[in-house]
């Protein structure tokens, strides 16, 4: 195993708290700390120690894909790591967004080449799916809920401009499109008026104060309403969401792990000053209600746990070591990060080992031993789907 050095980004969403106290530095920090990116991403590689330099794991993936990938994986996609771990910490709202699927983003790429990057929707032709588990309380929108539950949402502001919004929603999932299209496309003349409207209402309960809190954070973005029309959710620690392709999402608050396949493919659908365009957006959603956007986790042995998704890019397991578990051991293939979450864990490959602390990240070698890993903490191990 050899350490990971991940780069945190600054994105002003992020938290000044989370990311320091996961690893050990003085809260608060000198500014928002948003991701902390644990891969062979180019837009933020992490590094391996070689010779006393720090090279780019991207580098290195690119190339020697037999010794970081191993056959099976390089195989099935390239000379590229499939997944990006990250650990992310928002303090404020994300964007509404959602990914495309992987003949979407293939389509997407080919048809938009050769225009400037700011007019671009597709930045590489790869798919984006993602799953996060919460490491600390986590609040999030996350797919679409029964419509006819976000009509009565919408119904209890009392706002009369509003109603070919609900007549759509209580049509059931037929209307979502519509109502979706309806909202984003208002026009921008009347939005704060619109917002004003909803914000002064006198309606109480959570779709009030999320719609009242929203507005604060984006005043005059039509997304505000949009994200009623959401499951909004909150995990407790452990618990995760997965979001497909196609499934309107955003976070809102609290920190996580997150793993996702390696993309930076991002629809947008409000909460954001950055370009929002309604017809691709509306070309990628799915529009259909997704039943339940929390898993927890599944137990697959002693100290061992697992989220399974349908993809073969990324698979996500923790692991917990103490006492009562002293150290177990992994058999999974191909590209391998452990991550640690909390305390102190000793990772062995049969290469080397590696002692980790709480926010510290290793990889190993793709052809190596099975994972061995003990002491007394909570690790997060990242490898690709294949088995």
């Amino acid at each position: 195993m050899e350490l990971l050095y991940g780069p945190i980004r600054d994105y002003a969403w992020g938290s000044r708290s989370a990311l320091a106290l996961l690893q050990g530095r003085p809260v608060p920090s000198a500014g928002p700390e948003a991701e902390l990116w644990l891969g062979a991403h180019p837009g933020a590689p992490a590094m391996v120690e070689r010779a006393g330099l720090q090279v780019s794991l991207c580098d290195l993936v690119r190339d020697e894909p037999g010794q970081w990938l191993g056959t099976r994986v390089s195989d099935r996609f390239g000379s590229r790591l499939p997944f990006l771990l990250k650990v992310l910490a928002a303090d404020a709202p994300l964007s509404l967004q959602a990914h495309p699927d992987a003949e979407q983003a293939r389509a997407g790429y080919e048809a938009e080449a050769g225009r400037p990057a700011a007019e671009r929707n597709y930045s590489d032709p790869h798919h984006k799916p993602e799953l996060l588990v919460a490491l600390t309380p986590f609040e999030a929108l996350c797919g679409f809920r029964p419509p006819v539950e976000s009509a009565e949402a919408l119904a209890s502001f009392g706002v009369p401009v509003l109603a070919p919004v609900m007549e759509a929603l209580r049509a059931g999932s037929p209307g979502l499109r519509t109502a979706v299209r309806t909202l984003l496309a208002w026009p921008a003349g009347e939005r704060d008026e619109l917002l004003s409207a909803v914000v002064a209402a006198p309606a109480d309960g959570p779709d009030a104060e999320l719609a009242r809190r929203l507005a604060a954070a984006y005043p005059g973005d039509p997304g505000v309403l949009v994200a009623l029309l959401l499951h909004h959710v909150r995990l407790v620690p452990g618990e995760a969401i997965w979001m497909p392709a196609g499934n309107l999402h955003a976070y809102l608050s609290g920190c996580g792990v997150e793993i996702m396949a390696a993309s930076d493919n991002v629809l947008r659908g409000g909460l954001t000053p950055k370009r929002v365009d309604v017809d691709e957006l509306l070309r990628v959603l799915r529009f259909e209600v997704l039943e339940d956007p929390v898993r927890a986790a599944q137990p697959v042995g002693p100290g061992v746990d697992w989220w399974p998704v349908p993809v073969d890019d990324f698979a996500l397991h923790r692991v917990r070591v103490g006492t009562a578990v002293p150290s177990v051991t992994l058999s999974l293939p191909g590209p391998r990060v452990v991550l640690c979450g909390s305390g102190a864990v000793t990772v062995d490959d049969g290469a080397g080992a590696v002692t980790l602390v709480s926010g510290q990240a290793a990889i190993g070698d793709a052809a190596g031993a099975p994972l061995r890993i003990g002491g007394a903490g909570e690790a997060y191990v990242a490898t690709s789907g294949l088995r």
